[in-house]
C-alpha cells in the first residue's frame, strides 16, 4: 500500500492543471462508466470495508447531485459504494499500461476515496480534520493506482467507496460521468488557451500553448482546423511535428475570421501509440458596438433610497475621459463631485426627485434624466455588481476584493451601472470577540476601512453570512448573534447582505413547515430594517418552500430560486429556463435570483479556468438573465476580463432590458422542445423578445410577431448589435446558433 500511495502522490503532482488549461477528461480506449451505486447519509468508518453489507442502502445515480435523488435539503456526510468488475483486458489493450485512472468528476465539497478498502486519494478537508473543514469542490477528482498494485482485483469485483462531506449547496458526485480507464501518455498534454485578440480586418487570433505536464518526453503531431460551424466545412487546416521535453510547452497562433459561427478544433496525436488528445471551441465574437468617444448616459435611470440613509450614486456614463458632470434639481442634502459623477449625502424627506444630468468631454455632451425615489423601497431595479464566490471561493481576501473593485472602475464597468462589490464566504475569524462580536480573519484587517474605500469610489459594499451556526464553507454564521451581527454590519458600512441557508438546516431537521423556512430570514430581515442604511437583503435558500411567494414579506430584495449554478450548459439550462412559474412575484423592490453569472475566468477558489459555456451559450446567459429581470452579479476574476467578456457586460441596450423601470419578468410563451420564446413588457411600451435555440446545431426559426398578439409594430431592433432589423410586417427568419439566442426589441 505504501508504494502505491507514494506513486499516486507523485503522479497527482504531475497532473495539476495549469491556470486556464483546457483538459478534456475523455475515456481512453476501453473504459467502464460508473453509472450507479449505493448511497447513504451519515458517517461510519466501517462503511469503507469492501465486505460491508450495503443491501439496505439506497440506489443512486453516479454523476447527479443527491438533491435530485430524494435528499433535497440534506448537507453533511454521505457515502457512495460502487461495485465494478475491472477486466484485465483494460490493461492489456492499453499502450502505456502504467496506471489505472478512477475519474469521479466533481465532488461537493470534500472526499476520501477508497479502492477495496484502501485509501487512494483525498481532496479537501473534513470538519474533524486538523485545521477544520476545507471545501475543494471545484477540483476534478482523478485518482490513480499503479497498474501492478495488489489493490486492484483484475477480472473480479472491486468496490470503490467515496466518503463525501457537503458543506452546503449541491451535494455528491456530479458535473460529469465518472469512469475507469487506463492512463495514457497523451493524457499529459494540456491545451492552455490565452486570451483572444481581435484584429483589424475582421480577424481574431487565439494563442494556444501546447503543454506537456508529464515528466517524460512526448512526441507527436499537433493539428488545428478552422471550421465554418454553419456548414461544417473547413476553412483552414494546419499540422506541425512537435517534440515536447518533460514539463515543457510550445506556443501556436491561430488566426481566424472574426464572426459568429467559427469553430476551432485542436488535436495532438502521440507518435508511438497513435492515440489522440483533442478538443474544440467556438471562437468568441463581439456583437456589442464599440464605445463612442462622446459621453453616453447609461442605465439604470433610477434608484430607490430610504429617507435618512446615506446616498451613494455613481452616475453611469461612458465616453472618453476626462468627463465633467452637471446636475440640475439636485435636492438639499446631496452633493455632486463634478469630476467623478458621484452623488453623496442624505435625503430627509420622501418623494421623487428627478435630476437633470449633463455630461461633457472634449468630444461633445449628453443630457438625461435620473430619478431618485426616496421612500419605503430600495432595489427598484435588480442589483448589478460582483461577488467573490465563483472565482475565489474561500480564498477571498481584501487584496482580491480591492483588485476587483479597481478592475470594475478601470475597465469602465461602472459606466454601465455595475456598482456592488460583494465579499462572499471565507472572511470570518474562527472565533468571536469576548463580547460576542463577529470579527474578520487575517485576510481582512479592517472591514470598515474596506467599506469606506469602496464608498469613496461610488461603489457599494456587500457581505455574506448564514442563519446557521456555520456557513457553507465552515466559517462562523449568525445563529444566536443576529442582533449583534447586524449592528456590526451597519458599523462597517455594509450595503448588501447575502444570507445563505447552509447549516441552519441542522435546526429544522424533520420540520417541513413553512414557518421553519421563514423564521431565520424574518429575524434578520427585521433587524436589517432597524438601521438607517439601504442594505440590499439577499435571501439565499435555494428556492425551498417556493421562496418567491414569501421572500418579499421577509423584507427580502432578492431570493435564490434554485441550487447553485455551475459553468455548464446543463446547469444554465436547468436553472435559467426553469423560471416559468414565478414571474408575478418579481418586480421593483424584490427579484427572483437564478444565481450569479458564470462568465470569464471562474474556478471557485483554485484552478481558475475559462467558463465552460460556449460563446453562443454566454450570449444566451446574459440575454435570458436580462429578460428575467435577474440580479446581475459577475462571478469571475475581474483582473482577467477579456474583450469578449467585456462585450457581454457592457452592452447598454441589453442592460436596459434587465434594468427596465417597469420591472416585469419575462414569461415563456412558446416551447416546442427545440426552441423557446420569452417575452418581456418594457416601460416605454416596447417588448423584449428572446428566441432561444435549444438544438445542438444551427437552426432556423420563423418569427411572427402576430403570434405574440403584438400589433402595429413600428420597429424591430437587434439588441446585441444595436441595429434596426428590416421588417415588412410579416414573419422573419432567424438562423440561430446552437444553444444561442436572438434578442430583439419590438415597438
Amino acid at each position: 500500500m505504501k508504494s502505491s500511495y507514494t506513486y499516486f502522490t507523485r503522479l497527482l503532482i504531475l497532473l495539476l492543471l495549469a491556470t486556464t488549461a483546457r483538459t478534456a477528461f475523455a475515456q481512453n480506449g476501453k473504459f467502464i462508466n460508473l453509472k450507479t451505486g449505493k448511497f447513504i447519509t451519515g458517517d461510519q468508518p466501517e462503511w469503507k470495508s469492501p465486505n460491508f453489507d450495503d443491501t439496505q442502502w439506497k440506489a443512486a445515480q453516479i454523476g447527479e447531485v443527491w438533491q435530485t435523488q430524494g435528499f433535497p435539503d440534506y448537507h453533511g456526510y454521505a457515502w457512495y459504494r460502487i461495485k465494478v468488475v475491472i477486466p484485465s483486458s483494460l490493461k492489456k489493450e492499453a499502450y502505456w499500461r502504467d496506471s489505472l485512472r478512477i475519474h469521479l468528476a466533481h465532488v461537493n465539497d470534500a472526499d476520501e476515496t477508497f479502492l477495496n478498502g484502501k485509501l487512494i486519494g483525498k481532496t479537501g478537508a473534513f470538519p474533524t480534520d486538523k485545521g477544520g473543514y476545507q471545501s475543494k469542490w471545484p477540483a476534478v477528482r482523478n485518482y490513480h493506482v499503479a497498474a501492478n498494485s495488489d489493490i486492484i482485483k483484475w477480472d473480479k469485483e472491486n468496490v470503490i467507496v467515496v466518503r463525501v462531506y457537503d458543506g452546503g449547496g449541491s451535494g455528491g458526485i456530479f458535473m460529469g460521468q465518472p469512469f475507469i480507464d487506463m492512463l495514457e501518455k497523451f493524457d499529459g498534454i494540456r491545451f492552455n488557451q490565452q486570451a483572444i485578440k481581435f484584429l483589424t480586418g475582421k480577424k481574431g487570433v487565439r494563442k494556444l500553448q501546447l503543454q506537456n505536464s508529464f515528466n517524460t518526453t512526448i512526441t507527436g503531431v499537433f493539428k488545428y482546423s478552422i471550421i465554418d460551424d454553419v456548414t461544417g466545412k473547413a476553412i483552414e487546416n494546419k499540422q506541425f511535428q512537435v517534440k515536447l521535453a518533460p514539463l515543457s510547452d510550445k506556443l501556436f497562433s491561430v488566426v481566424f475570421p472574426h464572426r459568429e459561427g467559427i469553430k476551432l478544433q485542436y488535436s495532438f496525436t502521440e507518435k508511438v501509440s497513435g492515440k489522440k488528445a483533442a478538443f474544440a471551441e467556438i471562437a468568441p465574437y463581439i456583437l456589442t458596438p464599440q464605445e463612442k468617444l462622446t459621453p453616453v448616459i447609461n442605465g439604470p435611470a433610477l434608484v430607490g433610497v430610504h429617507p435618512g440613509s446615506p446616498v451613494i450614486i455613481r452616475i453611469p456614463v461612458s465616453g472618453a475621459r476626462p468627463l465633467t458632470y452637471k446636475v440640475s434639481n439636485l435636492p438639499d442634502g446631496l452633493t455632486l463631485d463634478k469630476t467623478t459623477g458621484i452623488i453623496t449625502g442624505q435625503l430627509t424627506k420622501a418623494g421623487d426627485y428627478k435630476l437633470q444630468i449633463q455630461v461633457s468631454n472634449q468630444y461633445g455632451n449628453n443630457k438625461g434624466t435620473f430619478t431618485i425615489k426616496a421612500g419605503d423601497r430600495i432595489a427598484l431595479t435588480p442589483p448589478m455588481g460582483w461577488n467573490s464566490w465563483n472565482c475565489w471561493g474561500l480564498n477571498v481576501s481584501e487584496e482580491k476584493v480591492k483588485s476587483s473593485a479597481n478592475a470594475m472602475i478601470d475597465k469602465r464597468l461602472t459606466d454601465y451601472g455595475w456598482s456592488y462589490i460583494n465579499v462572499d464566504d471565507g472572511w470570518q475569524a474562527p472565533a468571536r470577540a469576548t463580547d460576542g462580536e463577529i470579527l474578520p480573519n487575517e485576510k481582512f484587517p479592517d472591514m470598515k476601512a474596506l467599506g469606506d474605500e469602496l464608498h469613496n469610489e461610488g461603489l457599494r459594499f456587500g457581505i455574506y453570512s448564514s442563519p446557521g451556526a456555520k456557513t457553507c464553507g465552515g466559517y462562523l454564521g449568525s445563529l444566536g448573534h443576529e442582533v449583534q451581527d447586524m449592528a456590526t454590519y451597519f458599523k462597517w458600512g455594509v450595503d448588501y447582505l447575502k444570507y445563505d441557508l447552509c447549516s441552519y438546516t441542522d435546526n429544522t431537521a424533520g420540520d417541513t413547515t413553512l414557518f421553519a423556512q421563514q423564521k431565520p430570514y424574518q429575524l434578520m430581515g427585521n433587524e436589517l430594517k432597524k438601521y438607517p442604511r439601504d442594505i440590499i437583503y439577499s435571501i439565499c435558500q435555494y428556492g425551498i418552500g417556493d421562496v418567491w411567494k414569501w421572500g418579499r414579506q421577509m423584507n427580502g430584495n432578492l431570493w435564490r430560486t434554485t441550487e447553485d449554478i455551475t459553468d455548464t450548459w446543463e446547469s444554465l439550462y436547468s436553472i435559467g429556463f426553469s423560471q416559468v412559474n414565478n414571474a408575478k412575484y418579481a418586480g421593483p423592490g424584490g427579484w427572483n435570483d437564478p444565481d450569479m453569472l458564470i462568465l470569464g475566468m471562474v474556478g471557485w477558489g483554485e484552478n481558475l479556468h475559462q467558463t465552460g459555456l460556449t460563446p453562443y451559450e454566454q450570449y444566451t446567459h446574459i440575454s435570458l438573465w436580462s429578460l428575467l429581470s435577474a440580479p446581475l452579479l459577475i462571478g469571475c476574476d475581474m483582473s482577467k476580463l477579456d474583450d469578449f467578456t467585456l462585450n457581454l457586460l457592457k452592452n447598454r441596450e441589453v442592460i436596459a432590458i434587465d434594468q427596465d423601470e417597469l420591472g416585469k419578468q419575462a414569461e415563456r410563451v412558446f416551447d416546442n422542445g427545440k426552441f423557446q420564446v420569452w417575452v418581456k413588457p418594457l416601460a416605454d411600451g416596447g417588448t423584449g423578445v428572446g428566441i432561444f435555440n435549444l438544438n445542438s446545431k444551427f437552426a432556423t426559426y420563423t418569427f411572427n410577431p402576430a403570434d405574440l398578439k403584438i400589433k402595429n409594430i413600428s420597429s424591430m431592433r437587434d439588441v446585441w448589435n444595436q441595429q434596426a432589423i428590416s421588417y415588412n410586417g410579416k414573419s422573419i427568419m432567424f438562423n440561430i446558433p446552437p444553444h444561442g439566442v436572438r434578442l430583439i426589441k419590438l415597438k
